[in-house]
């Protein structure tokens, strides 16, 4: 798949078949992730892939309502950090790589904030991470269940200033 056709592919789906996805997919899209941009080359981040049931509910009671439907999901890809000075602009585009491999495979994936949220502790918690590790986001993975709609995006053209605002 080309490039672009794999950005206008990209949507943020929440509802998924009851199918698993290969733990070599799930790899790639991690590999994906790593390969991200990193400010000083330091790339903090560190991903956990859940795919067990229980820790999928578990997780989707503790993001509700909004990320209630990680509960349906096939698998979680989530994005911790250390804390260094761009933690979050390096774990984002992680997040985003994760979310454009996962449109090239033909997977439907959604991205639950995670950094400042009230939720962020305890999801560390659940996942057993070590201090001083940061949540930056929680992506749901999964087959899509209908064809995504995708909202239309503003186009380049309504978005784009040349020179000045």
């Amino acid at each position: 798949m080309d490039f672009f056709e794999v950005i206008n592919k990209r949507a943020s789906v929440r509802e998924y078949q009851d199918r698993a996805i290969d733990a070599g997919i799930l790899k790639t899209l991690v590999d994906a992730g790593s390969r991200a941009p990193t400010a000083r080359g330091v790339e903090p981040w560190e991903f956990v892939v859940i795919t067990r049931r229980q820790t999928l509910k578990q997780l989707a009671e503790l993001v509700s309502p909004n990320g209630a439907f990680i509960g349906r999901a096939a698998a979680a890809i989530v994005v911790f950090s250390r804390d260094t000075k761009y933690f979050l602009e390096d774990g984002c585009a992680a997040t985003e790589n994760i979310l454009l491999a996962a449109a090239a495979q033909g997977l439907g994936g959604c991205w639950i904030a995670g950094d400042k949220k009230p939720y962020a502790g305890a999801v560390g918690e659940l996942l057993r991470v070590p201090a001083g590790m940061k949540l930056v986001s929680i992506i749901s993975l999964g087959w899509p269940d209908t064809d995504a709609v995708q909202k239309k995006n503003r186009s380049g053209e309504d978005v784009l200033h040349w020179e000045q605002f």
